[in-house]
């Protein structure tokens, strides 16, 4: 059934041209279920972390267990992970409706622990299942959009992905604060659950029983590999946690290391876990991915101390520095549907590269707002953060599909949510071993903090000073690749499919 329908989609795309796609066809009968679906799919995925941080301090007061607060938010990121590791395997083996509606069944099993629990180990326990169930169902949701939307409306389904990110970033604190200051923290854990609902009753209505069998054999699970990376993120928590800066660096140079290896394993691995070329700097899937992990990793130094520093540097109320998010989050929506609007692909693949510059003019505009002492600059430097990523990361996405080997785009597809989850935690391990190294902690004095937080965004900045050399090499390096279609959609691989 889906094979018919990507035949078509094949011819569609040979007839009609990517320009041609509009936002509206995304809300006519033919797309609408499918497109709320995998946006349903994501969103789970991007609120849900905030829900929990947001609820979990006020869940503490009740149940205890302040100490191992923290790892509410580390086991949900790692297993997460995992999860979304190992999602294009279970996806070939099972298909696409089965490993979703597993994953859905899994994630709500790990929400009724958590909701119903009465000490904050059961809390753990959920988190655990949530986690994994929710990155199989966004990485699987990312894996499905060129398959279930024709060429020319990827872009737009790209673009709406984007928006569910940013839009989480501040209406998922927003939302979770309600329902706990109105109602209960449980109530906040527990909205997941119809939302779970109405996704795998979606996915039953536009997902065929079995997708189109796999050019490439599905093969086993490669459980050691995936523990292995999984101890590498663990690491990189717990190195957050670590009471003196040479046990904090000794775990995240572990870490490092450990995922180094493990990517190094898996390119020689029969059965890989990730597409081939993945990190190689000569291929433009490779240094595309340098630039999606390196984003969210430089942008992590804001998601971590910006409102912080806000608060106890220049006295700024919650909400108030709230507002930042909420710039950041708005700028990243509109500049989203803006460069999906755009009908040359080619241009939209050229605007990549102003996403890592705009985030880095914005870090920098950070670095100096605290150097100076002028907390008037972090407004328009959050603006310029949330419009880089606006209009690169929908078209990054497209791309990384676009270039991937023949026969292994659901690896590269259900990679990219993973690997997006893995920089924000990197980037705030090492911004936490920036800031413990020039003694931030909570009891230090104004000063001390105006040079940690200065030297937390100069460290930021180097870092998305090379996702914007990457990006910039990926686009040189696509113009070449072979396995870009016309127009810069997936027509070969519909047509090879």
């Amino acid at each position: 059934m889906l094979l018919a329908k990507d035949d078509t989609k094949a011819s569609e795309s040979d007839t009609v041209p990517d320009e041609d796609g509009r936002w509206s066809e995304l809300l006519r009968p033919d797309y609408l279920a499918t497109t709320v679906a995998l946006c349903l799919g994501v969103a789970l995925f991007a609120f849900n972390e905030f829900f929990v941080a947001t609820a979990l301090p006020t869940a503490v007061e009740e149940i205890g267990g302040a100490t191992i607060l923290s790892w509410a938010v580390t086991l949900y990121l790692v297993f997460a992970i995992l999860g979304g590791a190992c999602a294009a395997t279970l996806k070939a083996r099972f298909g696409a409706r089965t490993t979703l509606i597993t994953a859905a069944l899994i994630f709500v099993v790990g929400t009724i622990i958590a909701t119903a629990a009465g000490s904050m180990p059961q809390v753990l326990a959920g988190r655990v299942f949530q986690g994994f169930g929710e990155g199989i169902i966004a990485a699987i949701c990312y894996a499905l959009i060129p398959e279930l939307f024709p060429p020319r409306l990827v872009p737009k389904v790209f673009g709406a992905e984007a928006i569910v990110w940013a839009t989480a970033a501040f209406g998922g604190p927003l939302v979770s604060g309600f329902l706990t200051e109105y109602w209960s923290w449980r109530a906040a854990f527990a909205v997941n659950i119809p939302a779970t609902v109405i996704f795998v009753a979606l996915v039953l209505i536009i997902v065929p029983p079995r997708n189109a069998p796999s050019i490439e054999k599905a093969g086993p699970i490669p459980l050691l590999r995936l523990a292995v990376v999984g101890t590498g993120i663990l690491l990189i928590s717990l190195s957050n946690t670590a009471n003196s800066f040479p046990l904090m660096a000794a775990a995240l140079a572990t870490a490092l290391t450990i995922l180094w290896a493990a990517v190094a394993t898996d390119r020689r691995a029969e059965h890989s876990i990730l597409p081939a070329g993945a990190f190689a700097l000569t291929k433009p899937l490779g240094t595309g991915l340098w630039v999606v992990l390196l984003m969210p990793l430089a942008q992590a130094s804001g998601s971590v101390y910006l409102i912080y520093g806000l608060q106890h540097v220049w006295n700024f109320s919650p909400t108030a520095a709230g507002f930042s998010a909420a710039l950041m989050a708005i700028s990243w929506s509109t500049a989203a549907i803006l460069v999906a609007s755009l009908r040359s692909h080619d241009l939209r693949v050229k605007l990549i590269p102003v996403g890592p510059a705009l985030l880095s003019l914005g870090l920098a505009g950070l670095m100096i707002a605290f150097a100076i002492d002028e907390f008037r600059l972090v407004f328009p430097s959050q603006i310029a953060v949330g419009t880089g990523f606006g209009l690169s990361w929908g078209t990054l996405s497209q791309l990384m599909m676009d270039v991937s080997p023949r026969g292994e785009r659901d690896k590269t597809s259900a990679f990219l949510p993973t690997l997006q989850s893995a920089g924000y935690a990197i980037g705030a391990a090492i911004c936490g071993l920036t800031a413990n190294l020039r003694g931030f902690d909570e009891n230090a004095d104004i000063a001390t903090m105006h040079g940690a937080l200065f030297t937390v965004f100069v460290v930021a900045c180097v870092i998305s000073t090379a996702s914007l050399y990457l990006g910039l090499r990926t686009v040189r390096l696509a113009a070449k690749s072979p396995q870009r279609g016309r127009g810069g959609s997936t027509v070969e691989v519909f047509a090879a499919d």
